[in-house]
């Protein structure tokens, strides 16, 4: 009896937790959701985490295996990748990375969800492509955090 109710304590503090990242300021924030388009033979990347499961726990994302930055809940990068070539997005896992294949097409915007998963020992992540709308959508309330930081 005891020991569930430790282990259901001790998940809940696991997933209330709160992390955070640093952030752009406010001004580059809403520029970026203002979805210009990208520069010439580039496409645009939208790599966003909305959802509060697991708010302890930051995971890194790469794309082509260089650092775009560490998550926290409600944050969001914007990056920009060649066109018409397939790239390789990243995040942390429990145990290993998580990789997503992009084909792109030069002048277009993508939308990547960084979502956290129960674990066996702590959360993992993992990445889906979405909908320009639902991306657009998820990303209005959110705040651009800084490139570059990776934990490894």
């Amino acid at each position: 009896m005891f020991k569930k109710l430790g282990v259901s304590v001790i998940a809940t503090l696991f997933f209330a937790g709160c992390s955070s990242v640093p952030l752009e300021p406010t001004e580059i924030s809403n520029k970026a959701k203002q979805y210009d388009a990208p520069k010439e033979g580039m496409a645009g990347l939208y790599i966003y985490r909305d959802s509060m499961l697991g708010s302890a726990l930051k995971k890194d994302v790469w794309v082509n295996d260089n650092c775009v930055g560490e998550t926290a809940p409600k944050v969001f990068f914007y990056t920009e990748v060649e066109g018409g070539k397939k790239h390789k997005l990243s995040t942390e896992s429990e145990f290993s990375p998580n990789d997503l294949f992009l084909e792109t097409e030069a002048g277009k915007h993508y939308f990547v969800e960084q979502y956290i998963k129960m674990g066996v020992m702590v959360g993992g992540a993992n990445l889906e492509l979405v909908s320009e709308d639902k991306g657009k959508k998820a990303i209005k309330p959110l705040k651009l955090a800084i490139q570059g930081t990776c934990s490894k």
